[in-house]
């Protein structure tokens, strides 16, 4: 690497920070005010830049609300990687310990910020069509996930053979669903934890094979 290549270097990790910076100022805004409520200036100001420097990052508020959905979405997403991943489990000891994990760090992500299920699930599909067909999007895609779990586990053989996946996977995102939406309104632990206790009894007792 030359000396030349440095300063590019740093102004274009610079440019990645405040990119990043504006999103998560825009979600923090939205979270608030409401997307209809918020203005470019609202996002700008908290954020002490001008309109201009908003404007080579994203070309309208519209544009970067996207941003904003995409960087929610890819939080969930994230949290199915690795030990999390359909194949690394190959017994129904190890699916109940991964979905364990998952349901851990499902939590962790909503229960860190309850603005995240709010927005996700509840505000943003009422910005118009389009988003409103995202988000459905975005549920029918987070079916499509669960149900590669239930494939998985039908194929090695841990859960039932006969098993419809396709709509089990979608009753299994429901209930949590339910369960995020549920925390919103009662945030004491105890509830959460007995609402997952309950999620997972029917997922373990409703599909696994018994002896």
């Amino acid at each position: 690497m030359t000396t030349d290549s440095l300063p590019a270097s740093r102004a274009e990790r610079r440019k990645q920070e405040l990119r990043r910076e504006i999103i998560e100022t825009a979600f923090d805004c939205f979270a608030e005010r409401g997307y209809h409520a918020t203005a470019i200036a609202d996002i700008a100001a908290r954020l002490g830049i001008g309109h201009g420097t908003f404007y080579r990052y994203f070309q309208n508020k519209r544009d970067i609300v996207d941003h904003v959905i995409t960087d929610l979405i890819e939080r969930v997403v994230a949290s199915l990687a690795a030990e999390n991943a359909p194949e690394a489990v190959s017994s129904l000891a190890e699916y109940r310990a991964q979905a364990e994990r998952i349901g851990d760090a499902l939590g962790r992500i909503f229960g860190s910020d309850p603005r995240i299920a709010r927005f996700l699930l509840l505000e943003a599909a009422g910005i118009d069509a389009e988003m409103r067909e995202r988000v459905l999007e975005f549920q029918s895609t987070a079916a499509q996930l669960t149900a590669g779990y239930l494939h998985h586990g039908v194929q090695v053989g841990y859960l039932h053979s006969d098993l419809d996946v396709d709509a089990t996977a979608r009753a299994i995102n429901g209930m949590i669903i339910a369960a995020v939406l549920a925390a919103l309104c009662d945030p004491v632990p105890t509830s959460q934890e007995r609402m997952s206790a309950a999620i997972r009894r029917l997922m373990y007792d409703g599909i696994a094979p018994r002896a």
